[in-house]
């Protein structure tokens, strides 16, 4: 995502601030009109305006919240009717740090409306669009925690572990279609989500939180080198290669017709 040329239009969720912000200025002077949708309208009219001073592309916004059925289906109407959209981001999501015993009910079925069920929705919107013009982009903003549950709460941990397998799944669907995918799981970064989910982010070491910049550009640079995981902080993609092939080298024994020997089940 390096030259100017006209891209088509990316449809980024969560875009009124954050990483959804720093991903619409990114995209905008790469190429993209944007399709910019969030909760704030006055906020998404505010970055609308900026980046068409500073890029000269099309931004349109749309305020919608996400776990609000009606809301939603406004924007997957968008992903089926809009010809011009070339990119999905879901970005949109909350966190949680709070254990589970200390943790609203109510709030952790927020979260998975948020994280879980409308990025797959979208997807479910995008994807056959894409697929009939025979190309698209799907970038899913997954977490760390999707592969290390332990570190914050565990529903925002399951959320994302479910955004991880969301995407794995619509990579192997749709890699022969046209469609690509990309699931990024950063770190820490430097947004509001922080002290939304109870843990302001000065509390964290500074060693460890990385600034919404420059998690924005690792990710774009991992699509440019074709990565279909982005870990922005992860010295070496071997580690992940590694971490992926030990998975797949599970598959042979995960279902068979005799229980293994060790839980000596009669016969």
């Amino acid at each position: 995502m390096t030259t100017t040329s006209h891209k088509g239009t990316a449809l980024i969720t969560g875009a009124s601030a954050g990483i959804g912000a720093v991903y619409a200025d990114r995209l905008a002077k790469a190429g993209y009109d944007l399709i910019l949708v969030a909760r704030s309208g006055d906020r998404l009219a505010d970055l609308a305006r900026r980046i068409t001073n500073a890029s000269g592309r099309s931004v349109e916004t749309l305020a919608a919240d996400l776990t609000v059925s009606e809301d939603l289906a406004s924007v997957e109407a968008v992903l089926k009717t809009d010809q011009s959209i070339t990119l999905l981001l879901n970005n949109a999501g909350i966190a949680a740090t709070t254990p589970l015993l200390q943790s609203n009910v109510d709030e952790m079925a927020r979260m998975i409306a948020l994280n879980v069920t409308a990025p797959t929705r979208l997807a479910y919107a995008a994807a056959p669009a894409f697929v009939a013009r025979g190309a698209g982009t799907i970038i899913n903003i997954a977490s760390i925690v999707a592969i290390n549950p332990k570190l914050l709460n565990g529903v925002y941990a399951a959320s994302k572990a479910f955004v991880l397998a969301l995407s794995e799944s619509l990579r192997h669907e749709l890699a022969d279609k046209g469609v690509r995918v990309q699931a990024v799981l950063p770190g820490a970064t430097a947004t509001d989500l922080w002290d939304k989910a109870g843990t302001p982010i000065h509390h964290l070491p500074k060693e460890i939180v990385m600034t919404t910049e420059d998690m924005v550009d690792a990710a774009l640079a991992g699509f440019n080198q074709g990565e279909f995981v982005t870990i922005p902080s992860l010295p070496d993609k071997a580690d992940w290669d590694a971490f992926d092939k030990a998975r797949d080298a599970l598959s042979p024994n995960l279902s068979l017709a005799k229980p293994a020997a060790r839980y000596r089940v009669a016969a």
